[in-house]
This record gives C-alpha cells, sequence and structure tokens, in this order.
C-alpha cells in the first residue's frame, strides 16, 4: 500500500462523515472521496475531500463506476444499503481493496429472520422471538400471546433493511396488530417480520472490528437513543443521540461480554462458511440475571454489518489510526495491531426538522443558522447529514446534523455538546433534538460524586 492513500467511503450521512475524518486523522491518507455524500461532509476539510454525488448506494453498477472513476487504494462500504448488494464482493472480484463484510456474512443484519435462528443456533442470549410472513397468521399468533397477558410488551421487527426504523414497539394487542398491519409500509423489507417479546433492562451498543481469521478489536461501548423524543417517547428514528463510554455494562465482565456476544458470532459465521471480516456492531441489552455472577447477562437485540449512526460519530474521534486498523482487517492482520483510543467522553446530539420522524416536508429547504460557528467551539465537533450548501445552509432531509461534545468526563461532554446546540437555529423554529442523552449515565455520574 502507499503512503499516500486515496479512500472511498460509500456513506451520505452523518456517519460517512465521521468515518472519513478518522481516515482524514491517519499520516497515509492523503485524499477522501464520500459518496454519495452531502454538501456538508466536503465543507472545510483539512485534506482533500471529493463528495461525489453521482452515486445509487442500491445500485451495484453505480457505486463501480464509482470505484473505476477513482481508483482509490481502499474503498470502504459503511452504509447498510450498499452492503446488503454484495458491492463489497463484487469491488473484490475486479481487484480492488475493499472493507466491508461478504454479502453472505453481511445477512447478519439484512436479514433479520436469517439473524435471529442464527443466533439462537450459535447459542447467543436473544429474546423469544417468531418468525412470520403472512399477516393473519402473525395476527392470530398475537391473540394467544396477549390472551395470557394482556400487559405484554412486544417488538414486531421488519427483516429487511427500512433504514433504522423497522422496530416497532406495542403495549396491548391493538397495538400489536396495527404494527403487523404496517409491515406493509416497509414493501420488500416488511414482507416477512419477527415478533419478540420484550425484555426489561438496560441497552449498549458495542462495536469491533474483525478480520476474518477470528482475531478481532472492540471499541468503546456506547449507548444509543432511537426514540424521537425525552423519555424515550415517540417514533422509531436512525438513532437522535448518543454517549460512549456508556457504563451501563460495567457491572458485566468484559470478557463474558466479548465471549458471549462477538466470539460466538465470529465462530458460528465461520462455522456456517462465511467468515466475517469488517464492523460488527452489537445492538445489546443488560439483564438482570439471578443465575450470574454479576447478576446481569448481556442479551443480543441485533447485529449490523457496520458501524451505528451516531454510534461512529462519538467512537470513531476516539480512535488513533482507524486507516491502519482498517488495512489490518482486510489483510487479515489484527492480531499484528494495537488498538489506541484517547480516553475522552463524547456526547452527540442529532438534530432533525421538527416532525421527524413523521413528515417533516413542510420544512425542507428552510436556513440552518449558526452551524459554522460552533465548529470553531472548543470541545466540539459537527457532521453533517443532510445539508445544502449554497453560501448558506439548508435542510435537506429528516437528520440534518450530530453536534457532538467532547470532554475529560461526561458532565463536560454534555455542557459542550448542548450549550452549541442552543446556538442553532432554524428558520421557522423547526429544530428538533432530544435534552436527555446520556441522562443514565449522567446519574450514575453523580451518584459517583456524592
Amino acid at each position: 500500500m502507499p503512503e499516500d492513500l486515496t479512500v472511498l467511503v460509500f456513506d451520505p450521512g452523518a456517519r460517512g462523515h465521521a468515518i472519513s475524518d478518522a481516515y482524514e486523522r491517519s499520516r497515509r491518507v492523503k485524499k477522501i472521496i464520500v459518496a454519495s455524500g452531502n454538501d456538508f461532509i466536503g465543507f472545510r476539510r483539512r485534506k482533500e475531500v471529493i463528495v461525489d454525488k453521482d452515486c445509487d448506494l442500491k445500485n451495484i453498477d453505480s457505486m463501480c463506476a464509482i470505484a473505476e472513476r477513482y481508483r482509490p487504494d481502499l474503498i470502504d462500504v459503511a452504509q447498510d444499503d450498499a452492503i446488503a448488494t454484495g458491492v463489497g464482493d463484487t469491488l473484490r472480484d475486479r481487484g480492488f481493496t475493499v472493507f466491508c463484510p461478504s454479502q453472505q456474512a453481511a445477512q447478519i443484519e439484512w436479514d433479520k429472520v436469517w439473524s435471529r435462528e442464527f443466533m439462537a443456533r450459535h447459542g447467543i442470549s436473544i429474546p423469544e422471538f417468531h418468525a412470520f410472513s403472512a399477516p393473519r397468521l402473525a395476527e392470530k399468533f398475537l391473540d394467544e400471546f396477549y390472551g395470557e397477558d394482556p400487559h405484554r410488551v412486544a417488538f414486531v421487527k421488519a427483516a429487511g433493511l427500512a433504514a433504522g426504523k423497522g422496530a416497532l414497539k406495542a403495549s396491548s394487542y391493538q397495538q400489536a396488530v396495527a404494527c403487523v398491519r404496517r409491515m406493509s409500509m416497509f414493501r420488500d423489507a416488511g414482507r416477512s417480520f419477527l415478533i419478540e417479546k420484550a425484555l426489561a433492562g438496560q441497552e449498549f451498543s458495542y462495536t469491533v472490528i474483525a478480520d476474518g481469521t477470528g482475531a478481532y478489536r472492540a471499541f468503546i461501548p456506547a449507548q444509543d437513543y432511537k426514540l424521537a423524543h425525552v423519555f424515550d417517547e415517540g417514533g422509531q428514528t436512525g438513532g437522535m443521540g448518543t454517549v460512549a463510554p456508556t457504563h451501563v455494562i460495567d457491572p458485566i465482565p468484559t470478557n463474558v461480554m466479548q465471549a458471549e456476544l462477538v466470539e460466538k458470532a465470529l465462530e458460528g459465521m465461520s462455522a456456517e462458511g462465511r467468515p466475517y471480516k469488517g464492523i460488527l456492531y452489537v445492538g445489546g441489552m443488560r439483564v438482570v440475571d439471578q443465575h450470574s455472577l454479576c447478576g446481569y447477562k448481556p442479551y443480543c437485540i441485533e447485529y449490523n454489518a457496520r458501524w451505528g449512526d451516531p454510534e461512529a460519530q462519538v467512537v470513531l474521534p476516539g480512535v488513533n489510526d482507524y486507516a491502519e486498523m482498517v488495512l489490518a482487517a482486510t489483510k487479515g492482520r489484527l492480531d499484528q495491531t494495537t488498538l489506541e483510543q484517547d480516553g475522552l467522553y463524547r456526547v452527540c446530539l442529532v438534530g432533525a426538522l421538527r416532525g421527524y420522524p413523521g413528515d417533516y416536508r413542510a420544512a425542507l429547504g428552510k436556513r440552518i443558522y449558526g452551524l459554522e460557528e460552533v465548529m470553531y467551539k472548543k470541545g466540539v465537533r459537527v457532521f453533517g447529514a443532510a445539508i445544502l450548501i449554497d453560501g448558506k445552509f439548508y435542510a435537506n432531509g429528516g437528520r440534518l446534523f450530530s453536534i457532538v461534545g467532547e470532554g475529560l468526563n461526561l458532565l463536560d461532554a454534555s455542557g459542550y455538546a448542548y450549550e452549541a446546540m442552543a446556538q442553532i437555529y432554524i428558520e421557522g423554529n423547526n429544530l428538533q433534538y432530544r435534552t436527555d442523552i446520556g441522562w443514565q449515565d449522567r446519574e450514575n455520574f453523580l451518584r459517583m460524586m456524592e
């Protein structure tokens, strides 16, 4: 590999911005292309960053055309739809160095029915689940499910990719039936679906990089906030904020966490002829367990075949040289590397248009004020998701940007993030964000300080 690397990242949003920023900080990387990115990704960068919008991340030919146009030294396929197409396999066959799981390995994300059955085969702790493709049979099952206990909580989950919005919560029979009927809204992604009995506990995100040989390196844990409004109210979103590191998993020993949620998955994939090379994201839950020595048991809620969004925005800024880790993974040499992380706390707040995740069309095109100013504030990073730039900033989607505060402790990081967000305004008072990101960890921190 040359020293002046050109890296192509397939991911258009704030996650892609954070990934490109991680590559930009590598001494070996000279140039970065992001496809199909938003305008803000290329704004005021230190190195050469090209944002190419002429790309369809659901079309292999379109992505291959971008790769042939720039002939990069490394291609990072970081977006779920793109990975699911199998473009990584195609590009590798054409001689490119590519970082992402194979299409077969990525089935752990793009087919949630297969994924749950895989977890069951390999002894990974999961919620009770039932798979359906016929809504009528699902409703019959729900009649029995709620007949045993009308106060049960369930999740109805689309089996395919649904932009992070395919898991619907139900607290009654009527709600569950409505969720089943809403699966058709997800089109092909909702043709088959799961009904799962809800677990009670603390959710967390745990991300590792794997090289296909069984070797992996684990990043700091994070906690994501998926629902639109404070107190976990409102609709399911792609993510409204996150904090890292989170201490909600501290009671569970690291070796137990990794053995149960990471190593079983990697060993299972290899045993089934799908060696896993890429980012493996674990959406987990800490559940009380009287039989465990530590009092808790880690369960897997989901696996993703790429970085979480917005988890990438709070974890990757703390990684010393991401490009070196990725290159080692592509060569199957992670056992020769050490993952260095800076130890800072980070809190990410996602700025969205009012109405998201519902109908926010009336606010599209509204001007965003204050974004450039907060970029230069102490302890603040800004990553763009859906922003147009025409001399000024304009809203071009539901989730618009991520404000990341960083500090030596959680309160400092949270303070920087919320102070920066308070200085941003969207024309017509159309900015929406959560004011409780990291509240569990803040409470734990304050208790420790007493």
